[in-house]
């Protein structure tokens, strides 16, 4: 290898451990700064943070949206620290965009999107971080009519690629179900959002805020047809 090239690759693997060493370090950063930001004076308590999350749903579903927190103030207040009031759990369904059908702003949701919402170390981990470290009093899963996701776990039918791998998470809720009269699909949408919210409620961090009475988890079933959440127990 000519000099010229060997100085060119050690000034660029030099420079990506530079890049590298230095996201390390603004992940450490922004986990200090979630750990050392205090909670805003008005952090609600669970229950009035479900409160205030349905009675959003209630403008969306009933087309009086006032799209809070919205603002260009609203951007620059949360630019340094968020203190959502609510974490999410929900399908990653274009049509169940939390925001929106809850009709809430910038930083006020903790979402966490994925096929089927479903419960796997990722997700586990992220709503860890959200409630341990930001402080959300709410944790609701969010399943929802129609769901692709279940559908495919109830057909239990060959998938391609990775697309099986939450077919697989959904399965146990299906099963519970297999003999229950009624629609399938929906059955098996209500059982798999049950299932998940015992899976959380395995996690040691989470059991310890649902004990201290500073957290509660619930289950939503949203209505495609309808825009309308309805709490699942």
């Amino acid at each position: 290898m000519e000099r010229r090239n060997f100085l060119k690759l050690g000034v660029t693997g030099a420079f990506g451990l530079v890049v590298a060493a230095s996201d390390l370090l603004w992940q450490v950063e922004q986990v200090k700064a979630a750990e050392l930001s205090p909670l805003p004076p008005q952090s609600l308590s669970p229950d009035a943070a479900l409160q205030k999350l349905m009675e959003g749903n209630q403008r969306f579903a009933e087309h009086h949206p006032e799209y809070p927190d919205q603002s260009q103030a609203r951007l620059q207040e949360v630019a340094q620290a968020q203190h959502p009031f609510v974490t999410i759990l929900s399908c990653a369904d274009s049509r169940v965009p939390a925001e929106i059908i809850f009709d809430q702003g910038i930083g006020d949701i903790f979402d966490v999107r994925i096929a089927g919402n479903i419960v796997i170390p990722e997700a586990l981990g992220s709503i860890e971080y959200a409630v341990v470290l930001l402080g959300t009093p709410v944790v609701m899963v969010l399943g929802h009519e129609r769901c692709g996701a279940v559908t495919a776990a109830v057909q239990n039918e060959a998938l391609l690629g990775d697309i099986s791998s939450f077919v697989k998470a959904i399965k146990p809720a299906v099963e519970r179900v297999k003999d229950q009269s009624g629609d399938a699909v929906e059955n098996a949408v209500v059982a798999n959002v049950q299932y998940q919210i015992e899976r959380l409620k395995r996690s040691p961090l989470l059991t310890e805020r649902l004990q201290s009475g500073k957290l509660k988890i619930v289950g939503g079933r949203y209505d495609l047809d309808t825009g309308r959440v309805t709490i699942i127990t």
